[in-house]
C-alpha cells in the first residue's frame, strides 16, 4: 500500500510561487558562462613580463559561454566587467529560482490530482 502523501498547504505554495516570480522579474541583465581575468606574456626578449609574473600585460577580461553548441569567447572591455559579473551571477540565481519554481509547481499539480481522486 503506498504511503499517504503529506497534505500541501496550497495557499502557502501559491505564495512561494508569487515570491519566485517577483524575484525573477527583479533581475535585469543575464549572461550564462564565466568571466575570466587574464594576464599575458608578450614574448619579447627584453620585456619584464617574462621574468616577473607581476609585470605581465593586462589584465584582460574574457567572457566564455556555449553558443550554438560551441564554445564562444569574447574579450570584454574593463568598463563592462562589473555588469558582466552581475549578469553571470544573475544567471546562476535564476537557474536556482527556476528549480525552486519547478518543485513548487510539481507539488501543486500533484496535490490537484490527489484532490480529484
Amino acid at each position: 500500500m503506498p504511503r499517504p502523501k503529506t497534505p500541501v498547504d496550497r495557499e502557502r505554495a501559491q505564495e512561494r510561487l508569487r515570491e519566485l516570480h517577483r524575484q525573477i522579474a527583479a533581475v535585469d541583465y543575464v549572461c550564462s558562462g564565466t568571466l575570466h581575468r587574464r594576464t599575458k606574456l608578450c614574448g619579447k626578449k627584453n620585456c619584464a613580463c617574462g621574468r616577473d609574473p607581476a609585470a605581465r600585460h593586462g589584465p584582460y577580461f574574457q567572457w566564455s559561454r556555449r553558443k550554438g553548441g560551441r564554445q564562444d569567447n569574447t574579450v570584454i572591455p574593463g568598463a563592462a566587467v562589473p555588469g558582466f559579473r552581475r549578469a553571470v551571477a544573475n544567471y546562476r540565481k535564476i537557474r536556482t529560482l527556476l528549480r525552486a519554481w519547478e518543485d513548487e509547481s510539481a507539488k501543486l499539480l500533484l496535490s490537484q490530482e490527489n484532490t480529484k481522486a
